[in-house]
């Protein structure tokens, strides 16, 4: 049985901890750059995205990284009108060019190209002028113990890390009209079991990439 000394001696230690170990840290790294995207042409013109694309072991995540940009640009642009993936691609197939569209995406992965008459047919099919390319280029999730005392973990710092491409595209013209590379490490000390998920990590990288917009 734990002695009364050895119980303080927990307790101030759990109350050290408590009191100066928990906080986040980002470190996030963001270059940009705009071409023909100006002030006022998203709110002008609206955005939709596309599928993004995504590394080797990464291709579940593309759909979940698409809602959380366009969630993000949502709440962030309010006088912007913004098409979610879901709706581009209902469009997309209810005018019946899904084919063109799956033929330009595989292309895109091997030759960073959007076929500018598909680029047109989706601009037109949904509205908008601009479209969003997200490349999901890498991430990861780790976990470290920073204390433990008699066989218990009491703090864990929990790591992730991003790195994004994103574009977004003139479908007028099939140009780049903005783009930006985005990579962001994470990490918090916790007493919980949760890792940081994607959906926290890339929303709080869309946050900066938004902010950056014109």
């Amino acid at each position: 049985m734990m002695t009364r000394r050895c119980a303080m001696m927990m307790a101030t230690l759990c109350t050290v901890l408590l009191a100066g170990c928990f906080g986040t840290q980002i470190y996030p790294t963001l270059q940009q750059r705009s071409i023909s995207l100006h002030s006022g042409d998203l709110e002008a013109h609206g955005i939709g995205f596309l599928t993004p694309s995504a590394t080797t072991g990464q291709e579940e995540e593309k759909q979940a990284v698409a809602l959380v940009f366009a969630e993000v640009l949502q709440k962030e642009r309010k006088g912007v009108r913004v098409v979610p993936l879901a709706e581009t691609l209902g469009a997309v197939n209810k005018t019946g060019f899904a084919d063109a569209y799956i033929r330009m995406y595989n292309d895109y992965r091997e030759s960073g190209l959007l076929k500018r008459e598909v680029l047109q047919q989706v601009g037109k099919a949904t509205g908008v002028r601009y479209l969003a390319q997200i490349k999901l280029q890498g991430f990861g999730q780790g976990a470290k113990e920073r204390f433990g005392a008699l066989g218990l973990r009491i703090v864990e710092t929990k790591t992730a890390g991003v790195r994004l491409f994103f574009q977004i595209w003139d479908s007028r013209d099939g140009s780049v009209a903005w783009e930006a590379t985005q990579e962001l490490h994470y990490s918090y000390d916790t007493i919980s079991e949760r890792q940081l998920t994607l959906p926290k990590v890339v929303g709080r990288a869309a946050e900066d990439l938004v902010f950056k917009l014109p």
